[in-house]
């Protein structure tokens, strides 16, 4: 058959498009959409199942009978239908006759709502939605993310806060509670956990089943759409985590669509991620790559996103991940590398961008993959931002251990910072650190219950210093106890205690000092936005370093990672004279012993390469910022006149003005007097 049935059928550039992997909007041509057919509403729906032997609408309409609504094939592998007389809300699936006689009941690949699980049926949905949001827009564009604060609250929707099991708080709800929260704790964007539809709650929602429909157990997609909306009035950025790398083996879901390995690899040593149960985008195939660029894009467009956080970049980089020798086959250079996910993540950016400049794509990416966030025409993969994961493993690591073996581990502390201008970097402590036995962060932490608490804060302040932006996972800001449960709400009946609270109004000070702090993010992806003062004391687990903005303002940061206090301990300065102690970890009012100075001034003792050197008091397992503060130029003092000390007969014989015969007359008298 040929592709196309005549040569003006308006369908004809848009399915072009799709076969060439460069469709980037195939939601408006797939799924179900209206029309109108005289006087009447239709709804027509299209499919792609290139090895279908037959397919068929059933829903709710026709009692689920194949017979009473067949499909044409009106394109290589693509079947239309239109039906009339359906309402919103009706559900509905295809009947697929797989080559083999087998007869699939598949949910709609473009399907722009769901059933609610366990129910799998895709939904009729048309969007009545009005946004409100330009200023947002407005406001957002004027600014460049590089050069502005960033720090993300990671959030599950439906264990932050709920009602007990399977009780979850919807969209709108959800938003009207967590909002005043952000704002108070100066987080700038939430990252969401995939609210794609997922069948099975414990894949936390990355076993995805609709990649144009977002997850109906909150509600439906305009409240989703109401809930941005809402976020983006409160002036925070909303994050989507998206997964483009593998999918469930769902009955309904794409998993063989057709019958046949449809949107996933067919051959067995690429399909298939055995450790994770899941099947592989074949990312050679063009209508796949449509497909997936036009979700990515999907989500901005109709949805008003502002970013997304692509998951398991490298599971799609490497042919080898999480594979046996035997198990995978090298590229046609003989190495490891998946060249067609590879060509698919650039393509994938530059689409992504092209339609929305200001977007932010994040790689989830665990390698040294070079390039990862360079542009694709200098041979990078065209992400604008990725997550650190090299610093997130060395320093949980880090900080796990007894800190009598912190210095034998000091390159775990310092490396990072070596390779943090190699990327734009996300330094990410997310939902994957505080799950599956890995503890809290707080249960990280060792020492006794004050230590933990002293470390965890330290380590916070570290982070918060350190270029990059960041990511906290939600829970970690009030130290919770437990591990993440997907299941329950976070434990917030820890803020009755004294320690928590206090660890919470720690994270809403630091934070706020963050994002007042242009030294601390403005220059996140520059060797000029950052200077080592000391990385080398290993032998007292201490470093220090400066931090500075475009004004060159800075902050200098000392961090001490033993329990042992320091007194007269010196470091150099860039300049002379004073330096104020404007953040301290160890502060009374975050349960610390407050012994460190307020104020600190310079000697005139080369150190550390500066011609100047501060010394203080570091308390045990904290960190201190420290602001330079310039001496005041003094003012040329105003000399004082007496009216009465020169007669105006005097001034008259002057040739001077009566004013300067005053100030030479004074001046003459002083000297005299200081001549007797």
């Amino acid at each position: 058959m040929s592709v196309y049935n005549n040569n003006n059928n308006p369908n004809d550039f848009p399915l072009y498009l799709f076969y060439q992997g460069k469709n980037y909007e195939a939601y408006k041509f797939f799924g179900v959409h209206s029309a109108k057919k005289g006087r009447s509403k239709v709804y027509i729906f299209r499919v792609w199942a290139p090895n279908a032997v037959s397919v068929s609408v059933v829903g709710d309409f026709n009692n689920w009978d194949r017979k009473r609504n067949p499909m044409s094939m009106i394109a290589e592998g693509i079947w239309e239908a239109e039906i009339p007389k359906l309402k919103q809300y009706d559900a509905y699936k295809f009947s697929i006759e797989a080559r083999d006689g087998r007869i699939l009941m598949k949910a709609d690949p473009y399907a722009a709502h769901f059933e609610t699980r366990p129910g799998t049926a895709s939904k009729i949905y048309e969007s009545s939605y009005e946004w409100q949001d330009s200023r947002w827009f407005e406001n957002k564009n004027s600014v460049s993310i590089y050069k502005s604060p960033v720090n993300i609250y990671e959030v599950h929707l439906g264990s932050w806060k709920n009602y007990g099991e399977d009780k979850f708080l919807d969209y709108v709800t959800f938003a009207k509670e967590i909002i005043p929260y952000l704002k108070k704790m100066s987080y700038t964007h939430v990252e969401f956990m995939p609210l794609t539809e997922y069948p099975y709650d414990g894949s936390w929602g990355y076993q995805v089943t609709g990649y144009f429909a977002p997850t109906s157990r909150y509600g439906t997609p305009d409240d989703l759409r109401k809930m941005i909306d809402m976020f983006h009035d409160a002036g925070i950025g909303v994050i989507f985590d998206w997964v483009p790398a593998h999918f469930p083996k769902d009955e309904a879901g794409l998993y063989e669509f057709d019958g046949s390995c449809c949107y996933e690899y067919s051959d067995d040593r690429k399909k298939e991620h055995k450790a994770w149960g899941t099947r592989v985008f074949d990312f050679g195939r063009a209508e796949v790559c449509s497909f997936l660029i036009s979700s990515a894009n999907y989500w901005f467009d109709e949805f008003h996103i502002d970013g997304l956080r692509v998951d398991a970049v490298a599971s799609m980089l490497y042919l080898d991940y999480d594979r046996r020798e035997g198990e995978w086959a090298a590229n046609i250079y003989g190495g490891n590398e998946n060249l067609e996910a590879v060509e698919f993540l650039k393509h994938l950016n530059e689409a992504v961008f092209r339609k929305h400049p200001d977007a932010l794509m994040i790689a989830e990416e665990s390698t040294a993959w070079p390039l990862v966030t360079k542009p694709t025409d200098i041979g990078g993969l065209g992400f604008n931002f990725k997550w650190n994961m090299g610093w997130m493993n060395d320093m949980l690591s880090y900080m796990s251990l007894d800190p009598i073996y912190r210095a034998f581990n000091h390159d775990k502390l310092t490396f990072s910072f070596f390779y943090a201008f190699s990327e734009n970097y996300i330094l990410p402590i997310s939902h994957d650190e505080v799950v599956h036995g890995k503890c809290s962060m707080i249960n990280k932490m060792p020492g006794n219950y004050e230590q933990k608490f002293a470390s965890y804060r330290a380590f916070l302040a570290y982070m918060m210093a350190h270029p990059g932006k960041k990511l906290l996972f939600m829970g970690q800001e009030f130290a919770q106890m437990s591990e993440w449960n997907y299941k329950a709400q976070l434990d917030w009946n820890l803020l009755n205690f004294d320690a928590h609270k206090t660890m919470q109004k720690f994270s809403e000070k630091l934070n706020k000092f963050y994002m007042e702090n242009p030294p601390l993010w403005q220059d996140d992806d520059s060797w000029n936005g950052f200077g080592w003062i000391s990385n080398d004391d290993y032998k007292q687990s201490i470093i220090s370093f400066r931090r500075i903005d475009d004004n060159d303002e800075e902050i200098i940061t000392v961090c001490n990672f033993v329990p042992v206090e320091r007194k007269n301990y010196r470091i150099g300065v860039p300049y002379k004279g004073r330096y104020k102690l404007v953040f301290n970890t160890d502060a009374v009012e975050f349960g610390g012993s407050g012994v460190t100075e307020k104020t600190f001034k310079s000697d005139s003792v080369p150190m550390h390469g500066h011609d100047n050197s501060i010394t203080m008091t570091l308390a045990p397992l904290s960190v201190i910022y420290l602001r330079y503060v310039p001496a005041k130029k003094r003012e040329p003092r105003q000399k004082t006149e007496i009216v009465t000390a020169v007669p105006k007969k005097t001034a008259a014989k002057s040739k001077m003005p009566a004013s300067e015969t005053a100030v030479k007359t004074r001046t003459t008298a002083k000297k005299k007097s200081s001549a007797k």
